[in-house]
């Protein structure tokens, strides 16, 4: 079976680069259940936060298993792979990178032999301090053969060599239980953890809690996911939420659980406007209402006088159902979705790939002809897809075209899980919105205002990451050059300083 070529993305015109998703985390300790299908499962339903990779972890008790590959969940695994998987804990990952090539060997979960047996470990999010993390696997006690040899380049494999490699102060080697305290404090950024070694299912989440996770109970097990659908997907009930700073742990003894850092929520409003499923719940807000409520403070602060709303499918469908309510302007489906391009191992011909956004949307003329349309989207990041989608809107009949975003201009890169384009290439970056709205060939444009984006997601303000709207982030960063997706590509030569090597082209 061909593998996928870890290409797939939401993004309606090629190599058009929107907001990139997080990854998608899953573990379960679950004894007589088939915990590799309920997983898979699992993941498949937060294929949407990442489709370069896929990867499971099985414990039987004495050892791990990892099986991972490039590629959607339903790419990687079939009957015979999920089989091969047994055992009664496990962890999943659906993977989009935010630190390291989209590579194998930055697939997850990844692996680790220690002292006490092995480490498999899943991350959803991203660090901040990956050249600092890199010092410190350096400086690990061994003989440089197992605990201090990074092949990923990528910073969950610098976590996972530092639980796997501490030692107490006499030089005895820790478990991962009580590396984990001592490890987890030390990387700072977003992560959402699920990582086990033979007989325990671990979930951490840090300080900040910009990424959700959430624990879900089983009739005979425990589960720990992304989001809340995840559970509903494999028949879990939610529990609560995995808390920032806290260090979870399930077991044969039950779960246990403990703090290494103090909670100071800053959670992704991101994750409301357009990352998690709307089926999902985060902090008790689900996520399909917040956005009718954006769309319905958006017809508020931006009212027009038109005769149809219509939402750019899927990410603008829930928006433009609460401008459509809150205007008494009618809600239409003027575009339909061909739900099944993405993914493909044929490259376009010249006259194919100029048919550009219609491979991926077409217009329903009968619908839009001769109609004063507002089109409601979640987001503009370099605007070339609003551009082409107000031009196929013309030609198919539109009167005018108003665009409404259900969220404020993206000014600001993210370092924690989200691989906007650089600042450069943000379209809100140095532009008005008005200028924007002509450059894309509206006849009008407008966004959501910062205050009225919060208050729908019913999240106070202060308990918030905004910094992709307001520049503001949630701890402070380090220099430039140590902060980057391919931060970890340069090879670290033997004998130098980690940070140093890091900062080389």
């Amino acid at each position: 079976m061909r593998r996928g070529d870890g290409r797939l993305n939401h993004d309606l015109l090629s190599g058009e680069k929107g907001p990139q998703d997080a990854c998608g985390v899953f573990g379960v300790w679950a004894p007589g259940e088939e915990v590799a299908k309920l997983t898979y499962f699992g993941l498949y339903a937060l294929q949407h936060r990442g489709q370069e990779s896929a990867g499971i972890a099985v414990s039987n008790g004495s050892q791990i298993l990892v099986f991972k590959d490039m590629g959607l969940v339903s790419q990687v695994f079939d009957e015979t792979s999920l089989g091969s998987l047994q055992g009664h804990i496990a962890v999943g990952h659906a993977r989009y990178s935010t630190t390291g090539a989209s590579v194998w060997e930055n697939a997850q979960p990844t692996f680790r032999a220690t002292a006490h047996g092995s480490l498999a470990l899943a991350h959803n999010g991203n660090l901040v301090n990956t050249a600092e993390l890199a010092n410190l696997v350096e400086k690990l006690p061994g003989d440089g053969s197992r605990a201090n040899r990074v092949a990923a380049t990528n910073d969950t494999d610098l976590v996972t060599a530092l639980l796997a490699g501490q030692v107490d102060d006499e030089g005895r080697a820790l478990t991962v239980e009580q590396a984990a305290p001592l490890v987890l404090p030390q990387a700072k950024g977003a992560f959402s953890l699920v990582f086990m070694d033979e007989t325990t299912l671990y979930a951490a989440r840090d300080p900040q809690g910009i990424r959700p996770l959430v624990l879900g109970r089983l009739e005979r097990g425990w589960v720990v996911a992304s989001e809340t659908a995840a559970l509903d997907i494999v028949g879990a009930s939610f529990v609560r939420e995995i808390e920032p700073g806290e260090l979870v742990a399930i077991d044969e003894n039950g779960l246990r659980t403990s703090r290494f850092a103090e909670a100071k929520p800053k959670g992704c409003v991101f994750e409301y406007v357009y990352l998690a499923r709307p089926d999902t719940d985060i902090a008790g807000r689900n996520v399909y209402l917040s956005r009718v409520e954006m769309g319905r403070r958006l017809a508020a602060e931006a009212p027009v006088e038109a005769d149809l709303v219509i939402p750019t499918p899927e990410s603008g469908t829930p928006a433009a159902v609460g401008y459509a309510e809150a205007s008494g302007i009618p809600y239409g489906a003027g575009l339909v979705k061909n739900s099944y391009v993405g993914r493909t191992f044929i490259q376009p011909s010249q006259t194919i790939r100029q048919l550009g956004i219609r491979l991926k949307l077409n217009p329903l003329k009968e619908v839009i002809k001769g109609k004063r349309l507002v089109v409601v989207d979640d987001s503009i990041v370099r605007g070339n897809t609003q551009r082409a989608l107000v031009k196929m809107l013309r030609e198919a009949g539109a009167a005018e075209v108003h665009i409404r975003i259900s969220s404020p201009p993206v000014k600001w890169p993210c370092f924690f899980g989200i691989d906007f384009a650089t600042r450069a290439e943000l379209i809100a970056n140095g532009m008005t919105v008005q200028e924007i709205g002509t450059s894309l060939g509206a006849d009008s444009l407008a966004y959501i205002s910062t205050d009225a984006m919060i208050e729908a997601t019913t999240i106070p303000k202060d308990d918030l990451c905004r910094a992709c709207f307001d520049g503001e982030y949630p701890m402070e960063l380090p220099d430039p050059e140590l902060l980057g997706k391919q931060l970890l590509e340069t090879e670290v030569a033997g004998g130098r300083d980690a940070a140093d090597a890091l900062r080389r082209p």
